[in-house]
């Protein structure tokens, strides 16, 4: 018989014991074993639980700095053209004063 992958802890079980894993300032190996659970369950927990929080917050960032960064090359482009007509009227202006 193969053991299949079930939740052997209710969610209030995990979610405490993800929270005092991190807040204890203990070794998440030293709290999983006042647990009783193995380290390598503990580390998946915190990893799940922490990591999708993360990636939708990341992603937010990502996506708002890359609109952020098209703006300002647009906005570049522009300032660089400018300047760039504005120096060539510069020299006209000053070669006809002479």
């Amino acid at each position: 018989m193969t053991k299949g992958k079930g939740n052997r802890y209710p969610s209030e079980f995990r979610e405490s014991a993800i929270r005092l894993a991190i807040e204890s300032g203990k070794p998440v190996a030293h709290t999983a074993a006042e647990l009783g659970i193995s380290a390598d369950t503990m580390y998946g927990w915190i990893k799940r639980h922490t990591k999708p929080k993360q990636t939708k917050a990341s992603m937010r960032e990502i996506n708002y700095d890359t609109e952020e960064i098209k703006q300002l090359r647009k906005e570049l482009a522009r300032v660089t053209q400018e300047r760039d007509i504005l120096k060539k009227a510069t020299a006209y202006f000053v070669k006809e004063m002479r």
